[in-house]
Formats: structure tokens, C-alpha cells, sequence
């Protein structure tokens, strides 16, 4: 029997190849993720899904050394400007948390990964970005 597998967050696609999916304002084009009730931009009330680019470049980064009980630090925190435009904010990984490890502009891609399993089998998938050579 197959595992049933759920996103962490409802941005997160994994059928039928893994991806986000931003609410993109009609008005502007802006780009958000989860549900909006007006543009930050413009102030329209209108969206429609849009998938994200699945690849993208590293824009800014911070390697954390502090997070909450639990966390594994350090790690890089990251943001991606994806090949459409796209910002995303998410964590960089298989890559050493270390400043001559990560470059400002390396290509990215999107990852996923399991983050967990309920006593009835569900796993539950998040995501991050990853060298794109990795």
C-alpha cells in the first residue's frame, strides 16, 4: 500500500511534478502565496493560480544560528527569485551552512522532502531550494 503523501503548506503542488503555485493579482500581476483578500500591491481583489518556475537564482541569504527548540541550526535561510520573477523565501539546502559555501546568484532548484510521518502513515512534504548542480 502507498503512503499518502500531503504539503506542508497549500502552495506546494507535488503532482504532477513538484511545484509552487503563487495567486497572482489580475490587476498588477503581483505575486503572493496562500490566500489573499486584496493585492499588497495595487489594492486589486482579484487573483488567479499561477505555477512558479522550479528554478532560479539565490538572491540574499542569512545562515541562522538561532531558532527555536528543535530546530537544527545553523542553516540557510534563503531568497529565490525563480526564472518567472517569483520571490520565495525558503531554506537553501545540500549545501554547507557556511558564507565560502553560498554564492549570491548560484542557480537553484526546488527540492522536496519528507518532513514527517503521522501514526497512520501520512507523510507530509516540504520544500526548500538546492544548488541546482546538487
Amino acid at each position: 500500500m502507498a503512503t499518502e503523501r500531503i504539503p506542508l503548506v497549500a502552495y506546494l503542488a507535488l503532482e504532477p511534478k513538484p511545484h509552487l503555485v503563487a495567486q497572482e493579482c489580475d490587476d498588477c500581476g503581483a505575486r503572493f502565496f496562500d490566500r489573499r483578500n486584496a493585492c499588497g500591491s495595487c489594492g486589486g481583489r482579484s487573483f488567479k493560480p499561477v505555477p512558479v518556475a522550479t528554478t532560479g537564482h539565490l538572491r540574499a541569504f542569512s545562515i541562522v544560528h538561532r531558532a527555536s527548540a528543535g530546530v537544527a541550526v545553523p542553516f540557510v535561510s534563503a531568497i529565490v527569485e525563480a526564472a518567472d520573477g517569483t520571490t520565495v523565501r525558503a531554506n537553501l539546502l545540500d549545501v554547507a551552512p557556511e558564507p565560502d559555501m553560498v554564492q549570491l546568484g548560484m542557480p537553484v532548484r526546488l527540492v522536496t522532502y519528507p518532513a514527517g510521518t503521522d501514526s497512520e502513515g501520512t507523510e507530509c512534504i516540504a520544500f526548500g531550494f538546492a544548488p541546482a548542480g546538487a
